[in-house]
């Protein structure tokens, strides 16, 4: 059992008219783009799709969704993203480099399976199919196979189901697969910039030059489809290495803002007010960092700095989502969702966002297999195996842990 990555997909360009057609069965799709696709036997997914270019000629539906009640005022639809699903519908478990996330449950329910930044070690990391800021996991975390992945025995996976009117937050390097559980699910997501993303950027460009660069220079085999399809192709090692001080120029101007803003901060006693209040919260609110939280609609949220999001509960009314018994773990969780499809660009103000991705629904059968070529690359070296693959050497040489570390040593030697 494999997890189902994008590179093993059936891309079809549809209407959501005929998607509702299709997952209710009526003839007319009979004809239409899914014609080939029998509704019990595959889903479909149309995800990561800008409200802002939907809905571009409606700019007034941006106002519907306001994420100022959990602590951002003017952030809107337009800073925001729709996903929309069938019964079944999921992706990889994956963390996403950037940011923590926002996600509103509008319709139909999902189960997010949710496992801490902790777990990475378990979860089996690869960056193979590359997609920039997304880390996903080898192990297909709702049918685990334990004897390719025993440490996955070691994971704590918080589930819950997500239902509509309840928004989830996401804290920041938390892995995560989804998985719908009704005919018809849509969502909506604003992912929240932190400071810390800085750093992140200038780790997603290293990885960057080092996937393309070793891939591109393999003379590439049948099927080795390795750069996920909303990547659209490989970059050049001049645009990558562009990339990689793009980022780092970004960092050092974010450093220098920070210290600015210090040597212009509050005075002391007003510090000190800001911080004997900011205990007091802690006290009453139960202060736990880096948890995942579900948070209920009908309640206001305090307003905070989007960098201190990981550090600053929202309040009384964030629920916790606590982690299955250790008798559950051992056997697995069953889903877990992704977010962002994110790609590395300057924008106007200098700094690194997402870009939108191809308006396509997204197809893919329950019960498709995995071409041998594939499970040679993705499977762990046992004693069969007497030759080491690319992709065994990349998912150690751009680990997690390794790129943190080539990130600080190249940060520090920029910064003398």
């Amino acid at each position: 059992v494999v997890p189902q990555f994008e590179t093993r997909c059936t891309y079809v360009q549809a209407t959501l008219e005929q998607f509702l057609a299709w997952s209710c069965g009526q003839p007319s799709c009979l004809s239409g783009p899914f014609s080939c696709y029998e509704y019990s036997k595959y889903w479909a997914y149309a995800d990561y799709k800008y409200i802002a270019r939907i809905f571009e000629d409606k700019p007034e539906i941006f106002q519907d969704i306001r994420w100022s009640d959990f602590g951002f005022p003017g952030r809107s639809g337009k800073e925001s993203t729709l996903w929309i699903g069938s019964e079944g519908a999921n992706t990889p478990c994956h963390l996403d480099s950037y940011g923590c996330n926002l996600v509103l449950q509008v319709q139909g329910r999902k189960r997010w399976h949710l496992f801490p930044p902790g777990d990475a070690s378990f979860l089996y990391p690869t960056r193979i199919p590359y997609e920039e800021s997304s880390i996903f996991s080898k192990v297909n975390v709702a049918n685990p196979d334990l004897k390719r992945f025993p440490k996955f025995r070691n994971t704590t996976a918080h589930v819950v189901t997500l239902c509509p009117g309840q928004v989830l937050l996401v804290p920041r390097h938390w892995w995560h697969y989804v998985e719908s559980i009704d005919p018809i699910t849509v969502s909506i997501n604003s992912w929240i910039e932190l400071d810390a993303d800085h750093e992140a950027r200038v780790g997603e460009a290293i990885t960057r030059m080092l996937v393309c660069a070793i891939k591109s220079a393999e003379n590439p085999s049948d099927g080795d489809l390795w750069l996920n399809p909303t990547e659209v192709e490989a970059t050049s090692h001049e645009i990558n290495l562009q990339y990689l001080n793009k980022a780092v120029s970004a960092y050092f101007k974010c450093q220098k803002a920070s210290v600015s803003e210090q040597a212009c901060s509050s005075s002391t006693a007003a510090e000190q007010r800001t911080s004997a209040s900011c205990k007091r919260k802690k006290r009453e609110v139960g202060y736990e960092p880096e948890r995942c939280g579900l948070l209920t609609h009908e309640f206001g949220f305090s307003t905070f700095k989007a960098e201190k999001l990981q550090k600053i509960p929202f309040g009384p009314h964030l629920i916790q989502v606590l982690p299955q018994s250790q008798e559950a773990s051992s056997m697995g969780a069953i889903a877990v969702e992704s977010d962002g499809r994110d790609l590395l660009h300057e924008n106007e103000g200098g700094h690194f966002g997402k870009l939108h991705c191809t308006r396509k629904q997204l197809v893919m059968s329950n019960d498709c297999e995995m071409p041998a070529h594939e499970m040679d690359s993705d499977s762990s070296p046992s004693a069969s195996q007497t030759a080491l693959s690319t992709n065994d050497l990349l998912d150690c040489l751009v680990n997690p842990r390794v790129i943190n570390l080539v990130t600080r040593l190249l940060l520090e030697r920029t910064g003398v």
